[in-house]
């Protein structure tokens, strides 16, 4: 993991926000939580706090959906949903509208069909990128 956050180092974004976004689209979500939260440990009472606070929840949701726990999956869809609303457009380099069509594809899904406890990601897993889009489509 610190090679990881090494090679993100040096750019305009802090180093963890960078390897969170790369953890995060290999679909390790568990090492993207923990490369992000101490970023927010050190911004607990800063700006970007909820924002951080945000995608660690969705992070969290997505080692969830792995172990195929929707319960708890879809509470932390609804936590990062509710603190990303307060950063509308783009902030941070992450266009955060995506980022809640995102959310809100999985949860409508997980409600829709259930979750089955075996489904993989699919084909087509959860992708954020920051400074173009976030992208993520429900397969």
């Amino acid at each position: 993991m610190a090679a990881l956050i090494e090679s993100c180092a040096g750019g305009r974004l802090p180093a963890r926000y960078c390897a969170f976004f790369k953890c995060f689209n290999r679909q390790w979500f568990f090492e993207a939580h923990e490369v992000l939260e101490v970023l927010w440990l050190a911004e607990r009472s800063g700006p970007d706090a909820d924002f951080f606070k945000a995608l660690i929840q969705l992070a969290a949701a997505f080692v969830h959906v792995q172990k195929g726990r929707p319960g708890p999956a879809k509470a932390l869809f609804r936590l990062a949903q509710a603190h990303l609303c307060r950063f509308p457009g783009v902030h941070l380099t992450l266009d955060t509208s995506r980022a809640q069509r995102l959310i809100t594809e999985w949860l409508e899904t997980m409600e829709a069909e259930g979750q089955d406890p075996n489904r993989p990601l699919g084909e087509a897993p959860p992708q954020l990128n920051p400074g173009l889009t976030s992208v993520g489509q429900r397969a």
